[in-house]
């Protein structure tokens, strides 16, 4: 099949997902009444999010310094391992938040907005990331590699700032949970 016959299909998909990925989290995040069906305690989760974002950041930087070095294939598997992480991320946070009410920051003092200036950037670059991961993914996957280019020069940085204050933001909870 050829790249604009796959775009065809793709680029909707990908524009679907972008759109519904976002939606559904912050319904669940607002849901009146929590469903814990694993019964796990809630600063298991936390835990574990901080743990796949701390390894998607190595990823991701192994990834760019791979792609620096003209090593490709290497590139492409820290890349792809990145994304199945974030995914295993995003089907835990969904759980997560379907389980467990929401756990309110204490923190007082310097602390209080520095940690809700990172918190906000988060949530509304983690939205963003969505698209931008999966356009970047799909152009390198089907070797569109000049638009891939152009399209991770700025997904990289926002994908790292994400997976980084995303265990920032478990760092300044940890009291809390």
């Amino acid at each position: 099949m050829a790249v604009e016959k796959k775009d065809k299909v793709a680029i909707p998909v990908i524009i679907i997902l972008s759109v519904l990925v976002p939606l559904i989290v912050l319904v669940l995040m607002n849901l009146p009444e929590r469903y814990n069906f694993l019964g796990v305690k809630v600063g298991m989760f936390p835990l574990f999010h901080a743990i796949i974002n701390g390894l998607t950041s190595v990823l991701l930087m192994l990834g760019f310094f791979f792609i620096r070095a003209g090593k490709m294939k290497a590139h492409r598997n820290v890349m792809i391992s990145a994304f199945v992480l974030s995914c295993i991320f995003l089907v835990s946070y969904v759980i997560s938040k379907i389980s467990n009410d929401p756990i309110p920051f204490g923190g007082t003092g310097f602390l209080r907005p520095i940690y809700f200036f990172i918190l906000i950037t988060h949530i509304v670059l983690s939205a963003i990331i969505v698209p931008l991961v999966l356009f970047t993914m799909y152009r390198g996957l089907t070797k569109q590699y000049e638009k891939h280019r152009k399209i991770a020069r700025w997904t990289f940085p926002i994908w790292l700032y994400v997976s980084i204050t995303g265990v920032l933001v478990y760092l300044f909870m940890i009291p809390y949970y």
